[in-house]
């Protein structure tokens, strides 16, 4: 058997069940119990300084 139709068997077979599994395993993970607050706390993030200006550090004014 030739390795691209060798190599071809497996991408249509197993490697799209393990493909899947990992997609449906994000998922998951993605909408587990415990995630909401983590991503609340993500989807602030661009409004935690919206009432003043974050203080300045050096970093900043070099």
């Amino acid at each position: 058997m030739e390795l691209y139709t060798l190599l071809r068997q497996f991408a249509d077979s197993w490697m799209l069940l393990v493909l899947f599994l990992f997609f449906i395993g994000v998922i998951v993970w993605a909408f587990r119990p415990g995630s909401t607050t983590t991503y609340a706390d993500t989807a602030d993030i661009p409004f935690r300084n919206a009432d003043r200006p974050a203080p300045a550090t050096e970093e900043d004014r070099i």
